[in-house]
């Protein structure tokens, strides 16, 4: 694919400051970008690389000091991500259902579904158009995948489990996984049956070797637009809200609930049956043990208001300073508490 970029920019939404009939055929990054492609900047600790850029245009949110023309975009990082998806080249697809995968004879297929050797699709389940399975992807019984849905090799989607529209799973992902619950009857543990399953809605993507654990009884929730990053626990019974971000290495326990727009940064940790309103934004290796209303941005263990965590962390640095100086204090006072009982 080639185009000019005036045509581009229109298509991106932005604008040209510069020759527009330069013609693109490509992305790259400012260090690596040849010419024919089309780069960006949005950091400005990278402005360094201009001088040398290669590339034969920028994407950028304001004039810059580049060798060649511009295209504007109130939010570049965006526009790059639009350019990337345009010059992003199709992925093959094998034509049709192979032979070496098992599909029981119950399943229900749609138009165009791609089907990868090694993949089992249980009985009753249900494969929208164009869904693509690759190798090793392993569906239990009555499970169902929306129109355009991508999973990769070694994804499992347990029984009855329930996958939107243009749905993106990775590699190694466990959809509907037994819950961890168990009942004590003595000192010995009894497993809890985990009746209930998982529900991804449109447009969410799954991280690899994520894992989101079925519900006891219900539905285990991801709304619409939720991106989950790699190496993700979600418990029973979580709900988390559209648009939500989830960083690496989150967990959340059994039955809380995330609002709207909630960003977790990685290794941050989630108690049980809590709420989390919407909007929210917490710091990685963050623990959280109470509700947060909306709008709140936490950090630290157990998490604190994030501009507090700031002053608590600066406070932490001057701790040896602070506990010699109180030594000193110590000393003096003694001494001087001496003087006075001798006087």
């Amino acid at each position: 694919m080639e185009v000019k970029l005036e045509e581009l920019a229109s298509r991106l939404g932005g604008k040209v400051v510069g020759e527009g009939n330069v013609r693109i055929s490509g992305v790259g990054s400012l260090a690596d970008a040849r010419p024919g492609q089309i780069t960006f900047l949005t950091d400005p600790r990278y402005r360094k690389l201009l001088k040398d850029c290669r590339a034969s245009a920028l994407i950028s949110g304001q004039e810059e000091e580049f060798a060649g023309p511009l295209l504007i975009h109130p939010n570049p990082y965006l526009a790059f991500a639009r350019a990337l998806k345009l010059f992003q080249a199709e992925q093959r697809r094998p034509p049709g259902i192979s032979e070496m995968a098992f599909v029981s004879p119950s399943a229900r297929m749609g138009k165009e579904v791609s089907i990868f050797p090694l993949v089992y699709v249980g009985e009753g389940v249900k494969l929208a158009d164009r869904v693509v399975l690759y190798p090793g992807v392993f569906l239990g019984d009555n499970a169902k995948i929306g129109e355009d849905s991508l999973v990769y090799a070694n994804v499992s989607i347990r029984e009855n489990c329930v996958v939107g529209k243009r749905v993106i799973i990775h590699c190694g992902a466990v959809i509907g996984g037994d819950g961890f619950g168990f009942a004590k009857d003595g000192d010995r543990l009894v497993k809890v049956p985990q009746v209930g399953n998982v529900k991804l809605e449109d447009d969410v993507e799954i991280g690899a070797n994520v894992t989101i654990d079925r519900a006891v009884l219900g539905t285990t929730l991801i709304k619409r637009g939720a991106k989950i990053d790699n190496l993700v626990q979600l418990a029973h019974n979580v709900v988390v809200g559209e648009d939500s971000l989830l960083v690496a290495q989150v967990g959340i326990s059994g039955s809380t609930q995330l609002g709207r727009g909630v960003v977790l940064g990685g290794q941050a940790g989630v108690a049980g049956h809590l709420c989390i309103g919407d909007n929210v934004t917490v710091g990685g290796q963050s623990g959280i043990t109470k509700d947060i209303p909306s709008g709140a941005t936490v950090s630290g263990l157990p998490a604190i208001a994030h501009q507090q965590w700031k002053k608590a962390q600066m406070s932490f640095v001057k701790l040896p300073e602070l506990r010699r100086r109180l030594a000193v204090l110590e000393k003096r006072l003694v001494e001087l508490e001496e003087r006075l009982k001798n006087a």
